[in-house]
Order: C-alpha cells, then sequence, then structure tokens
C-alpha cells in the first residue's frame, strides 16, 4: 500500500495540509485522515487535530472532535492555532488513512506520512506579509463575540479580526525617521489615528478628496499639526495604499496592500499588506507620492504608466505599475492577463470586483484548459467608488457565480442565514453585530497567484481592483513579484482558508430539492469521489497540491 502524502503551505498565522492518498481511490471504505501534530496544543506532546463534524453531525456546543475517532473528509485541512509562540518552532504532521465502517473502523498506521516544517515569521528575506482574519461569519467568531459588541469587548472582537494587521502600521511607524505616504481613506480610530497623533518626525500625505468622497476631513483636522496633508482631487479616486520610511531624507523601506487606514480595512474588510526592505523599491513609490503630491491631471500621471525595472528584494523578483494608463492602453492588466494564459499548473484568484471581462475569460479558460483554478469574489448591493457602473459589477458577479454553480470553482461570498443555517452551527451575520450595524464584511482583496504550488509564482498584488476604472482613471499601485514560492505559500494558504469558508456556505445555500438539516460525516468513501474523477477541480487540486515540482 502507498504511503499518504502530506504537503505543507506556511502562514504566520496557520499551516495549510494538502493530503493525497492514492490507494483511496479503489477503497470503498476508505473514511478520511486522521491527522496527528507533535508537539501538541496546549503543552501536551501531542495532538489529534480537531473536526468540527462527526459521524452523527457536529458536535455538542460546537467542541472539537478529534480526527483519530472522527476523521476528516478532505485532501485540504488546516492548523489554525498558530500564535505568537509558535513562530519559529518546529512541528510536525502526521497523517494516515483511516478505513472500516462508522461503527469499526482503524488508521492505517504503515500508510502514515508527515510532514516538519518550521513556522514562519510575518518578515523573512526583507519582505513582510499580514493577512487579517476578516470573517465576522466565521464558527469561531460567532462563538466567541456573541451578541451586542461594545467597549472592551468590541475593540477585541475588531483586534481577533484584524489578525495582527492593527500592528503593522504603528510599528512601523515606530521604526520611521520620517513618513511620506499616499492614503485613500485615514479613519481608523482605534490604533493609526491615535498613533499618527503622537507621532513627533516629518510625515507627509498625499491623500483622497473628491466632491464625492471627503471620508478623510476628521483626520486631517485632527493631524494638522502632525502631518503635511496635500489633497488629491483630479483622479476619479486616488486609491494608493502606502507609507514610505525615510531616513536621512533618502528611502529605506515601503509599506504597502489592499487594507485602507480604516477600522474596517484592517479587521473586517479581507485585506493584507506587505513591508519591504528595498531602498529601490521604496525610492519608485516616494516618486509617485511626490508627482501626486502636485495633484496633476489624470492626462500628466498616465504619461509616466509602465512597469518599472525589476528588483530583488530577497529572493523575489519585484516590478511596480502605477495606473492610470492612456485610454488606449492597458499594459497592466494585461501582463496579468499574458501570465494566466503561460500557467504551469494553476491560478488562485481574490478579487473585490473582477470587472475586467478579459481578465475572467482568461482565467476561466486556464480552469477549461485542465489547470487548478481557484477563486472567490465579492458579492455586494452597489458598485465600490471609483470602480465600474452597478450594472458592470452585476453582470460580472451573475457571470461568475452562474460558472461556480456550474464548474464548482468560483464562488461569491456568503454566509449562514438565521433560520436557514445548519444544525449544529451559529447563523452568521454580514457586519459586527450591534446597532447601527457597522463595518461590513467583505472580500476587498485584490490578488491573482500563478503557480503558487510551484517553485517559480507570480503574484500580482495591490490596490488596484481588475477594472477599468482602476486602468484608466484611478491612482493605483500594482505589484508583481516572480519567484518566491515562500510568499506564494502564504497566499495561497490565507486564500483556501477563505475559499473553503465561503465555499462551504455558498454549497449549503443552494437551491436543493432534500434540504439537509446539517453536515455530517459520510459512511463511506463516497466523500472522496469526485477527488478521483480525473477533470474535476477536486482532482487537478489533489494532484497538484501535494506535487514536488510541476
Amino acid at each position: 500500500m502507498e504511503l499518504v502524502k502530506v504537503k505543507a503551505y506556511l502562514s504566520p498565522t496557520l499551516v495549510l495540509l494538502a493530503l493525497d492518498w492514492p490507494d483511496g481511490q479503489s477503497r470503498r471504505d476508505f473514511l478520511g485522515f486522521a491527522i496527528q501534530r507533535e508537539p501538541g496544543f496546549l503543552g501536551r506532546p501531542k495532538s489529534w487535530l480537531p473536526n468540527r463534524l462527526g459521524f452523527d453531525g457536529p458536535a455538542p456546543k460546537g467542541e472539537d472532535l478529534p480526527s483519530d475517532r472522527n476523521p476528516i473528509q478532505k485532501f485540504m485541512w488546516w492548523d489554525a492555532r498558530i500564535d505568537d509562540k509558535d513562530r519559529g518552532k518546529t512541528i510536525t504532521y502526521t497523517a494516515m488513512p483511516v478505513v472500516g465502517s462508522r461503527n469499526s473502523f482503524r488508521g492505517l498506521d504503515q500508510c502514515r506520512g508527515s510532514a516538519t516544517v518550521t513556522i514562519p515569521l510575518p518578515e523573512a528575506d526583507d519582505i513582510g506579509t499580514y493577512f487579517n482574519r476578516a470573517v465576522v461569519s466565521s464558527q469561531a467568531f460567532s462563538r466567541k463575540f456573541r451578541g451586542r459588541l461594545e467597549g472592551r469587548r468590541l475593540d477585541q472582537a475588531l483586534a481577533w479580526l484584524a489578525n495582527g494587521l492593527e500592528k503593522v502600521i504603528p510599528g512601523y511607524l515606530d521604526d520611521a525617521e520620517a513618513i511620506d505616504g499616499a492614503i485613500y481613506h485615514l479613519t481608523d480610530e482605534t490604533w493609526i489615528i491615535p498613533k499618527l497623533e503622537t507621532f513627533k518626525r516629518p510625515a507627509s500625505f498625499v491623500y483622497n478628496e473628491t466632491r464625492k468622497d471627503n471620508q478623510n476631513e476628521e483626520a486631517v483636522e485632527r493631524l494638522q499639526d502632525r502631518v503635511a496633508f496635500t489633497k488629491r482631487t483630479r483622479a476619479s479616486i486616488m486609491h494608493n495604499k502606502f507609507l514610505v520610511n525615510l531616513r536621512n531624507g533618502k528611502p529605506v523601506s515601503l509599506l504597502m496592500g489592499s487594507a485602507n487606514f480604516t477600522t474596517a480595512g484592517l479587521s473586517t474588510q479581507a485585506n493584507l499588506m506587505h513591508t519591504f526592505k528595498s531602498p529601490e523599491l521604496a525610492s519608485l513609490y516616494l516618486q509617485r507620492k511626490r508627482l501626486l503630491e502636485d495633484d496633476p491631471p489624470i492626462k500628466q500621471t498616465a504619461e509616466h504608466a509602465g512597469w518599472s525595472r525589476e528588483i530583488q528584494v530577497g529572493n523575489a523578483k519585484v516590478r511596480v505599475f502605477f495606473p492610470p494608463e492612456p485610454t488606449d492602453q492597458r499594459e497592466s492588466i494585461d501582463t496579468v492577463i499574458a501570465a494566466v494564459r503561460e500557467a504551469k499548473s494553476s491560478v488562485i484568484f481574490c478579487l473585490f470586483m473582477p470587472t475586467d471581462a478579459a481578465l475572467r475569460q482568461a482565467i476561466f479558460d486556464s480552469g477549461d484548459a485542465g489547470k487548478m483554478m481557484f477563486g472567490l469574489v465579492n458579492k455586494i448591493s452597489d458598485r465600490g467608488p471609483g470602480d465600474e457602473p452597478l450594472d458592470a459589477a452585476a453582470t460580472a458577479r451573475v457571470e461568475i457565480y452562474h460558472r461556480s454553480r456550474r464548474k464548482r470553482d468560483v464562488f461569491a461570498h456568503n454566509l449562514y442565514p438565521k433560520k436557514g443555517h445548519p444544525a449544529g452551527f451559529w447563523w452568521e451575520v454580514a457586519s459586527l453585530p450591534g446597532k447601527p450595524a457597522k463595518w461590513p464584511v467583505y472580500i476587498h482583496h485584490k490578488f491573482v497567484v500563478i503557480d503558487a504550488e510551484t517553485p517559480h509564482p507570480i503574484i500580482y498584488t495591490g490596490s488596484a481592483n481588475m477594472s477599468k476604472n482602476a486602468v484608466h482613471r484611478n491612482d493605483e499601485n500594482l505589484l508583481e513579484i516572480k519567484d518566491s514560492p515562500r510568499l506564494a505559500a502564504i497566499y495561497l494558504a490565507e486564500f483556501m482558508r477563505l475559499y473553503e469558508h465561503y465555499r462551504a456556505r455558498a454549497m449549503w445555500n443552494r437551491p436543493a430539492k432534500r434540504r439537509l438539516q446539517t453536515y455530517k460525516l459520510q459512511e463511506d468513501a463516497r466523500w472522496a469521489r469526485r477527488a478521483y474523477e480525473e477533470s474535476t477541480p477536486e482532482y487537478k487540486s489533489r494532484i497538484n497540491m501535494v506535487a514536488d515540482t510541476l
């Protein structure tokens, strides 16, 4: 019999385990995997990773069920109980197949496979990477923060959702001798504005202000004695979110990402930030900031459009593009499309509002060509500022959602509704509980990752939504990051956490002739059937995710 294959994808906040057991294809009694972690939880020498489900459904009171008695019926599983004290430590994960019947089963110890990993620090090779949790609809959040949230309990909930992202900007300011930046929205009164009020070194920000969008007024008034502010009024929106650290007047490092400098941007909206210790890259961003602070017309900024030279940061090769582009050009997004079409094995995307039809088609063609393809998009009732009109956004949403119904590879984010949730699970909300409801939850990421599970991945990330406005009307930044398997593994692990979370909800909320009461473990190998059927998304991911090289 063959051994279980185990491959780990590491983030500073979770470990994604990809599993495969080729012999499972011929075993009708294949019930799943038991996965053990060493060292275990709470100081124990070993622990079984928990399952939420048993053969009779969820455990009472939301308790965990050890996977040696309640096998995991997936080919990907997470250890999300990674916190600050685990970073830098070595953990061994051992998985073995479980076979038999619900009343008489056993683990095949002779088939066990293992992976030993070192939990990464948030910063390595001169690049810091930070993802928030941002999932109010998670069962973990529902158990931890039920009811009205006020005062200290609200602060705790926001920090839990931010998952360390709330510390990145204050920490960056602590290390700065002087700061220049370009900020779309600066409204966070929990972490950022209080830090800036005590910041005693030079600071200069370009900020967005248009006739329809003046959300920064209060921050500008509060911080005018600490920060030199310049309005950006002549783009549809100045959508950048970046800071440059200067020493002796020269740029030394960069902070950038998808997260707005708002409480929601750091906590309830799914976002990320990067830091780069690269004077070369920071210099390019500083040049852009200084161009924007003169508030030039779009025609003038578009004259500067184009990919930068390639910059080596750690083991990564990085280029940056600053839209907008001239109206007859689309080099930034066409570069992404070309990379998607050249994908060797996979494309994943996590996007706020992917209204560019050519990009969507290239991604879908990749899936149709037999490559692994997964996506997660937002599902909102109106357009984002500076993005496509409502009808175009609705068209994109409907096309993507319909394809997900047919191909089961792309899902709009969803939740378990009240009076429609599975038994044994909490019903969920789309914003933090309280009146009035605040901080709505949605996918705010803007990334595409190509061949993430290979030695030569490509990441596209930044502020730019994949839309016409992002290309031609907004001030944006888009990074291309090549040849960093470490970064790609973080993106993949964090993406699959979100994808599987919302996928379960989308599947549950589909119209069905027979509504089940809740989730239960299958009592035979039916749970794995599609993973052994060639050309299915489940088959592609089972094979690709454990491959050593492609």
